[in-house]
């Protein structure tokens, strides 16, 4: 991912997270990885794989578009 896309991707999982009043530890159980992974994923330092891309969307109810910021909500 080039380092804008990634850090748009960390910034739209942060937000709805947080609309959603969860923690990053729920969304990171949820994903199947330890909150560190996911802590880095809302920082931009790690790439989501397709999976998790798709467990994501599916968890906070948002087309892989508007996380990967393709598009607008």
């Amino acid at each position: 991912m080039e380092e804008n896309l990634k850090s748009e991707f960390g910034k739209r999982l942060k937000e709805r997270r947080e609309q959603l009043k969860l923690t990053q530890r729920q969304v990171a159980e949820a994903l199947g990885v330890a909150q560190p992974v996911y802590q880095r994923f809302e920082k931009g330092i790690y790439e989501c794989t397709y999976t998790q891309i798709a467990a994501l969307c599916r968890l906070f109810d948002l087309s892989a578009d508007y996380l990967l910021g393709l598009r607008e909500y």
